[in-house]
């Protein structure tokens, strides 16, 4: 069972991300309050369930959550500014959205940046916890509505762009993918300050 809260008698907000090692598409953040002593056995990292069962977990969280929301950033901006900033800062756009103000952050990894509710207020605390989405249930919880909510998104590409195989890949770096971009190109979609080819090679034009 995973726990229930890292603060002590705080409103502590769970986030991750999903599509961060992506060659294509955004990157999706997630921010989850779930109520005080909440308990769900099956939660657990969005990685070792089925796709089923995270799409029928989401259900679950948007009904049981406090409050919830998710964060977007776009392939133009993880080139300008580098996945990991982009990372967090789909974290801070999911944590902007939320209905009710967490008073303290917990995030998967080991990386963030202090997060402001205001320009002017103080950053709320925050601790990174590496593999978090297996130890406690607010990750977990933002680690499958990141997954679930960027996997529609890659879907609704897919059906623009079928060739890449994102139905399947998702955007991630398989063989038929890399074979898609050696044949048809990039698409607007595409990171292009990635090694799309895994050759080293970084810029390539659209056909």
């Amino acid at each position: 069972m995973l726990a229930s809260h890292y603060y002590e008698g705080k409103t502590e907000a769970g986030c991750d991300e999903a599509g961060r090692g992506c060659l294509a598409g955004s990157v999706y953040a997630a921010a989850v309050i779930l109520p005080p002593d909440y308990e769900n056995p099956l939660l657990n990292d969005s990685k070792q369930l089925t796709e089923r069962r995270r799409y029928e977990l989401r259900d679950v969280i948007q009904r049981d959550a406090i409050s919830w929301a998710v964060g977007i950033v776009t392939p133009e901006e993880i080139d300008h500014i580098n996945i990991l900033n982009a990372s967090i800062l789909a974290m801070h756009r999911a944590l902007d959205q939320l209905s009710v103000h967490p008073e303290a952050i917990i995030v998967d990894g080991n990386r963030f940046k202090p997060y402001r509710p205001q320009p002017t207020s103080p950053a709320l605390p925050h601790t990174c916890i590496v593999k978090g989405d297996g130890k406690y249930l607010s990750i977990a919880a933002a680690s499958i509505l990141a997954k679930t909510y960027r996997d529609d998104y890659m879907n609704r590409l897919a059906e623009e762009y079928p060739q890449y195989d994102w139905l399947s890949n998702k955007g991630y770096p398989t063989k038929k993918h890399r074979e898609a971009i050696r044949q048809y190109g990039i698409t607007p979609y595409h990171r292009r300050s990635y090694n799309l080819l895994g050759d080293g090679q970084l810029s390539l034009d659209f056909k």
